[in-house]
């Protein structure tokens, strides 16, 4: 019954041109934004399409690295509220959210734009490509995009394909365990995706990337790693190298990757004179590379055992990244890259001990920050990324990154 109200509510909503929809529709469903932009196949013989998420702007960084192999060009389309567009995050079509899912003409356009024009799309989170279609799953699109000669990839992120439970498992600081305080009905909701979005996979034979190492136990997953401009986050200046060090937190999602015990040992700390502390949250993407180069020491994530693009950019500032990296997720790392990951180890109990330790002697750790940019050369500028996507770009295998 509710599957056929929702049908014909959408059935109304069609007959109404998508600027007067806009208008009418509530709150932050609505839009003004006219004409709707319409994500349009790039030149090249290759032409990928990455919709419809843009995580941490990944979406676009990941089709600049695809459009370095050969013959290959790559666009990227996102959905957008009021809310992500304050982090300015880089993107070649931004949708608002309710348009993608409401504006019956633009998804004609937007369906009509990658059946005539790409021949690749990386489809992320699970969503559907071009906008919703209550009679079809995401997959049932995805398989009808590709009896159009159109390519498909699953590309997943992170709390869309993770299991809690399995996490629970493995990892002792889960934020889904016995130590950690992610809330129970919001575990059960990430678990219940996450099984449909595996449904998803093994119902079908599509691709399948993942953006960390920490989700390679996704079945047939192949490692996309997160990509980040070196040069944009370049530090003029060392860390721990000008009095009393700044330690900079920015913590995307607290109860995930965090707690309450993060701050009380940083506020012990700066009591004590031993640091500045600066919590930061919902910081603009054109404002973190200035707050990174003010920061000696960076806190990345203490919970999920993974790393990713905030860790990357740390790093490539030559910041000293402190964080919890399980030690299957380094091995993974050291074994598909040959680097070692410059990410010091500490648990979420353990963050006060290790500032300590690292006050006490900055010369030795300011040599472990050093490592940092090369290593975000050699594995996050794009490269390693276009290798990744090779084989289902181009036909051809020449990359490393496959399940742990």
């Amino acid at each position: 019954m509710r599957r056929l109200a929702v049908r014909a509510a959408r059935a109304v909503l069609a007959l109404v041109p998508d600027p007067v929809l806009g208008r009418i529709l509530p709150g932050r469903l609505g839009w003004r934004v006219h004409p709707l932009p319409v994500s349009e196949a790039p030149a090249g013989d290759v032409r990928l399409l990455i919709a419809p998420v843009n995580s941490a702007g990944q979406g676009f960084r990941w089709a600049r690295a695809a459009e370095t192999l050969p013959g290959v060009g790559a666009a990227n389309l996102e959905t957008t509220s009021t809310g992500m567009a304050a982090f300015g995050f880089p993107a070649d079509t931004s949708v608002p959210e309710g348009a993608f899912l409401f504006a019956r003409g633009w998804q004609r356009r937007q369906r009509h734009a990658v059946l005539g024009g790409f021949t690749h799309a990386m489809l992320e989170s699970g969503r559907y490509l071009y906008g919703t279609d209550p009679g079809r799953t995401p997959v049932q699109v995805a398989r009808d995009t590709e009896r159009h000669g159109v390519r498909v990839a699953l590309l997943w992120h992170g709390s869309d394909i993770r299991l809690p439970s399995a996490h629970a498992a493995w990892e002792q600081d889960s934020p889904f365990g016995a130590r950690g305080a992610y809330p129970a009905d919001s575990t059960r909701i990430l678990e219940s995706n996450a099984r449909a979005h595996r449904r998803m996979i093994e119902d079908s034979d599509f691709p399948v990337f993942v953006s960390t190492p920490g989700l390679l136990d996704v079945p047939r997953s192949r490692w996309l790693p997160v990509v980040v401009d070196p040069a944009r986050w370049r530090a003029e200046h060392p860390p721990l190298t000008g009095g009393v060090p700044v330690v900079a937190y920015v913590p995307s999602n607290s109860p995930l990757k965090g707690g309450p015990q993060v701050d009380e040992q940083l506020a012990a700390l700066e009591r004590e004179g031993l640091i500045v502390y600066r919590r930061l949250e919902r910081i603009p993407a054109e404002q973190m590379p200035d707050v990174y180069r003010q920061a000696d020491i960076v806190l990345d994530q203490f919970r999920i055992g993974d790393y990713g693009v905030a860790a990357c950019e740390a790093m490539a500032a030559g910041r000293l990244v402190i964080g919890h990296v399980h030690a299957d997720v380094r091995r993974t790392v050291e074994r598909l890259t040959g680097h070692e990951l410059p990410l010091i180890e500490t648990r979420i109990d353990e963050v006060g001990p290790r500032i300590r330790e690292i006050v006490s002697d900055p010369a030795r750790w300011a040599a472990v920050a050093a490592a940092g940019p090369a290593f975000v050369d050699a594995v996050h500028d794009g490269a390693e990324s276009a290798r990744a996507m090779r084989e289902f770009l181009l036909g051809d295998s020449a990359g490393r990154h496959a399940s742990r």
